[in-house]
């Protein structure tokens, strides 16, 4: 048999052969059962090392294209087409661009450049040594767990242990967590609600109650749920702050109906009005309250780190549940929160933060105020790092969002944060990323696209 074989020099030469030989078996230009050169002969033939032939031989008898027989060499295996996977052809899509973003209006977003990066590098430096090359436990780092209870109990004025604390890569990861260790429940969340918790119910396969937001906010449930999903410091998307008395009815419900409320302070700590309320776990000592806090909006979204914590009545059996778990957040990470945190850095940043961001919000209001008039409604204002403007007759979102793209301005929708009927007629526009030099120009740019479609 005579092996014709072309080498390319772009890859080593057994994978030539291999790649040639295989071609010409699934071509049956090779026929089954052919005996194929001796390692030496095909060596000599085609000038190179026996070893080299012997490596191809190898790779395509171990994938079945050939077979040994002992004291006789290799032959050509039987080749069925029906081995190749058929060949499907796409049609080609070409992907839109997206449009180039030059004021960033989206919701969730803080100000990069304000963030401490020196200072974090310094620190990051120091743990990135030999000594954490082992994980930490499961719950997370102690040194953090005991910062954060400091902390909580400090800026939150209520008290937990660090066992009661759990360190998560994000309000999804740990409310993942939740849902599968309470099992096939039935659960609430308000509505209009944060999505990404209203789909993690949903990949769940939980029995999912939508409770209507009021004016006090989060409402009663009418049916009963084992826990209960809600934003009471500064409601998402609506923006609106929950009054004591909603607070208290809302403990009362839980201790009542035996079920748990899971607060999301996701970003209580940007308060602009008024005198701070506490929060649910503070009032309810972490009976029935399961507290979610998070490290995204003090510090920044991509360190992808928050805490749960648990009342002490479902520790023991969260713990069991969850033995051979192993932690799915960086040591070095959180050795560098509790490290900042622990030398005061961390609320000099959330001080600094909070008024840049009340001088920004101030902006935001009156530069909104000022080009749109009394036909926008600026709501939920009081609290975090968005506003809601909701828009007249004539604008609905779709178009709003469509008409500040074409400018270059993103915000963000809130109709995707209701799941049973759907409202456009709100935007939601964050100020967090976005400049403070920039606002005014970006807002009157705004204007002038909305004002465009108004009806004559």
């Amino acid at each position: 048999m005579d092996i014709s074989i072309i080498f390319s020099n772009k890859q080593p030469k057994y994978m030539d052969i291999y790649d040639q030989m295989k071609t010409m078996i699934i071509n049956k230009t090779l026929s089954a059962d052919e005996k194929l050169p001796s390692k030496r002969s095909l060596s000599a033939h085609l000038n190179v090392s026996i070893h080299t032939v012997k490596v191809a031989y190898e790779q395509l008898a171990s994938e079945g294209y050939i077979y040994g027989i002992e004291r006789s060499g290799y032959f050509i295996s039987h080749y069925d087409m029906e081995w190749e996977q058929p060949v499907i052809l796409l049609e080609s899509k070409v992907l839109k661009e997206a449009p180039k973003v030059q004021y960033n209006f989206k919701n969730g977003q803080v100000d990069s450049e304000a963030f401490p990066l020196n200072a974090w590098l310094k620190i990051y430096k120091k743990h990135l040594n030999a000594d954490n090359i082992a994980n930490c436990s499961w719950q997370g780092d102690l040194a953090l767990r005991e910062q954060i209870s400091l902390y909580i109990k400090k800026s939150k004025g209520f008290s937990c242990e660090a066992d009661q604390i759990f360190i998560y890569s994000g309000t999804q990861h740990q409310l993942n967590e939740l849902c599968r260790y309470f099992g096939n429940v039935n659960v609430a969340i308000e509505e209009p609600g944060f999505k990404r918790a209203t789909a993690i119910f949903q990949q769940n396969g939980l029995p999912i109650q939508y409770v209507p937001i009021d004016e006090k906010g989060a409402s009663i449930p009418t049916k009963p749920c084992q826990y209960y999903y809600i934003t009471p410091a500064h409601q998402f998307p609506l923006g609106g702050v929950m009054p004591i008395e909603r607070r208290i009815e809302l403990l009362k419900w839980a201790a009542e109906a035996d079920s748990y409320l899971i607060e999301d302070d996701y970003d209580s700590e940007f308060r602009y009005k008024g005198s701070p309320i506490p929060p649910l776990a503070q009032i309810d000592q972490l009976e029935r309250v399961i507290y979610f806090g998070t490290f995204s909006k003090t510090l920044m979204p991509s360190l992808r780190i928050s805490y749960m914590i648990l009342p002490k009545t479902l520790l023991e059996n969260f713990n069991t549940f969850y033995t051979d778990q192993k932690t799915t957040v960086s040591k070095i990470d959180q050795q560098v929160i509790a490290e900042i945190m622990e030398s005061g850095l961390y609320t000099k940043h959330i001080s600094k933060m909070r008024t840049l961001y009340r001088k920004k919000r101030l902006k935001l209001i009156e530069s909104l105020q000022s080009y749109l008039g009394s036909e926008f409604e600026i709501i939920g204002d009081a609290a975090g790092l968005h506003i809601v403007v909701k828009l007249p007759n004539w604008l609905n979102e779709t178009v709003a969002i469509q008409l500040a793209n074409k400018v270059g301005i993103a915000i963000d929708p809130i109709s995707i944060s209701y799941q049973l009927k759907k409202k456009e007629n709100f935007v939601m526009i964050g100020y967090g990323a976005i400049t403070y030099e920039e606002i005014e120009h970006a807002t009157s740019l705004l204007a002038s696209q909305w004002k465009s479609h108004h009806p004559v």
